[in-house]
């Protein structure tokens, strides 16, 4: 009998005690012995699945918890790209989205990537779709860390390709794509997958893919903060997603794209920090590369150095001409727009040439030697997709230069640091830097919070004060970024640009929402701890009424908004109301206890 292995991928954390140990997060165990085979950091004993949240799932719904479907996208002399398999066949994908999946799901030919390549894109789904297990997933999502929730306007199409020399065919060549479409944005997990299923696919084809599926319908639903064991073809991962309660520990370590920072960053190695703050504010970038490989990984990278800050404008980690947004994005009628797009055509170095900012990446190597101090170049010298790597912009930045970062990883350069050592740094830099920024935003805006003295419950619920930009400027003197963080410069004119872009929009209507659930779940309180019976019997009926259906209403919002409430504030408060209703007469009580929520 075969042995059965186990791979234990903590996909999300990376530890700071194993950085002398440089593991990426794997654990490869020999389930019949026990024995580590790669050292790695041990993984936490899976806790018990819940019965009330799997077992009440119809079939397939696991699987669509996970993945919205499965492509298989082959090359067709006479179609060209097409996708010849979706799976499970029931599916449903609009023209238009099949077009961008076979799109996307191919390297540009100027690309030449023979053999297996692994890279990501992300596309926007058609609207008016209906959303299998909404309220299933709403509630796991509300308890994941703000990067991680999935943005249900987007699908993220994870790619394994395969190029290879075949005789028997005209073309010359094999050229077929496995795809995984899904709503989350769990690159590494879902990288590490294709990594263990494509290449047994590509000879096994269709029942294999059956079987694959089969195994991802019996995986638990993704609940944040548990260890979760994913059976797929006779192996096992072991997977934790961080919780929204363990935010802060998580905000220290890589997020759930856990790219290679700093094998990213090196072809822009001594700008790191102004292109910190070109994703910050939400500025229209371009990442000029070689391959989607190396595109789509630089785009992530991007995207996560603004951690824990959510970046809120879209993002494409590969773009192609075919794409259905092409004409909006690449449009000279307009400004551009905030996104960040990762492309291989040449053809975007003339189409894209009155974009602001451009990254020109070269293929992506660790350097052997101290990388040298590159220029910023000017915009009119990109001409080519073959001009020299680095960054094209006139753009001056806010903050001074922090040269102790770069002497800090160029000491890690000399000394042979491995890379994910050098990533980790980088990594905690940007959070750090991060923090500095967003900290004097939080204080201010908590300060927007009505005092708990001012909730009534006999009145609705008090309203967040106005953000106002001038009062939050002059809190800056005091108690700004200069308590964090020691670095120069011009740190006003930073957060005014900030205030103006789709991540202060993005990060600001999130903490808007929770302090107004707060505040709903404080009135909710207050209403519990008063005398609802007593106030009840002095008041008349019509009144009364009214009070148990608005009570009712309330129960039914904290429902519905997952206000944060307390299960024994919620119990009391439907004793309350149960109590109110049998001291009323027969006839009102039949009739109230019949009539639902509005």
């Amino acid at each position: 009998m075969a042995l059965k292995e186990t791979v234990c991928l903590r996909s999300h954390t990376f530890c700071f005690k194993y950085v002398k140990m440089y593991s990426l997060g794997f654990n490869i165990y020999n389930s019949s012995s026990g024995d580590k085979i790669a050292a790695a950091e041990d993984a936490e004993p899976a806790e018990p699945e819940s019965p009330d949240q799997c077992l009440s799932l119809l079939p397939w719904d696991r699987f669509s918890a996970w993945l919205h479907c499965v492509c298989v996208v082959g090359f067709d002399l006479e179609l060209g790209q097409a996708v010849e398999v979706i799976y499970p066949p029931h599916s449903k994908l609009t023209d238009k989205e099949k077009t961008n999946i076979c799109y996307l799901s191919f390297p540009d030919s100027n690309s030449g990537c023979l053999g297996d390549t692994q890279f990501c894109f992300r596309f926007r789904r058609s609207p008016g779709r209906k959303v299998s297990l909404c309220c299933f997933l709403d509630q796991l999502d509300r308890d994941l860390p703000v990067y991680l929730k999935k943005d249900s306007a987007y699908y993220y199409g994870y790619v394994y390709f395969r190029q290879v020399r075949d005789k028997s065919l005209k073309r010359g060549y094999f050229q077929k794509s496995l795809v995984l479409i899904s709503k989350l944005p769990y690159v590494h997990l879902f990288r590490t997958m294709l990594k263990q299923i494509a290449p047994e696919y590509f000879e096994k084809s269709e029942a294999f893919l059956e079987a694959v599926c089969s195994d991802i319908d019996h995986w638990p639903p993704p609940v944040p903060g548990k260890v979760l064991q994913l059976p797929i073809m006779g192996l096992i991962m072991k997977v934790r997603t961080p919780a929204l309660a363990d935010a802060q520990i998580s905000m220290a370590l890589p997020t759930v794209h856990e790219v290679d920072l700093f094998r990213c960053f090196c072809p822009v190695f001594f700008h790191i920090q102004m292109l910190w703050e070109l994703v910050l504010l939400g500025e229209p970038l371009v990442v000029m590369a070689p391959s989607p490989a190396e595109s789509s990984e630089t785009v992530l990278a991007l995207v996560s150095c603004i951690s824990p800050l959510k970046y809120c404008s879209d993002f494409r980690p590969y773009f192609t001409i075919h794409d259905s947004e092409f004409k909006e994005y690449t449009t000279r009628t307009q400004a551009p727009p905030s996104v960040i797009l990762g492309v291989t055509n040449p053809f975007f170095a003339k189409t894209l040439q009155h974009w602001p900012h451009i990254i020109r990446i070269g293929d992506i190597k660790l350097p052997g030697e101290v990388p040298k101090q590159v220029k910023v170049k000017k915009l009119k010298n990109l001409k080519t997709l073959d001009s020299k790597p680095g960054v094209y912009t006139s753009y001056k930045p806010y903050l001074n230069k922090d040269e102790e970062i770069v002497k800090q990883l160029q000491k890690g350069v000399q000394q042979k640091r491995p890379t994910e050592a050098q990533s980790v740094i980088l990594r905690r830099y940007f959070l750090e830097l991060t923090e500095s920024f967003i900290i004097p935003l939080e204080r201010y805006v908590a300060s927007l919070m009505p005092l708990q003295k001012c909730i009534s419950p006999w009145k609705s619920p008090p309203q967040l004060r106005q953000f106002c930009q001038d009062d939050f400027m002059k809190t800056l003197e005091k108690a700004g970024p200069q308590l964090t963080s020691g670095l120069k410069g011009d740190w006003i004119g930073l957060y005014r640009h900030f205030l103006k872009s789709p991540n202060f929009d993005g990060w600001f209507r999130s903490r808007q929402k929770e302090m107004t659930q707060k505040l709903e779940a404080l009135h909710l309180e207050a209403l519990c701890n008063e005398n609802l019976v007593f106030w009840s019997q002095k008041h008349t009926e019509v009144e009364t009424v009214d009070l148990v259906l608005k009570l009712k209403n309330k129960l039914l919002q904290a429902d519905r908004e997952h206000l944060p409430v307390k299960t024994d504030t919620l119990k009391k408060l439907q004793t309350h109301i149960n109590d109110i209703i049998l001291a009323l007469p027969d006839d009102l009580q039949d009739i109230l206890l019949k009539t639902g929520t509005t």
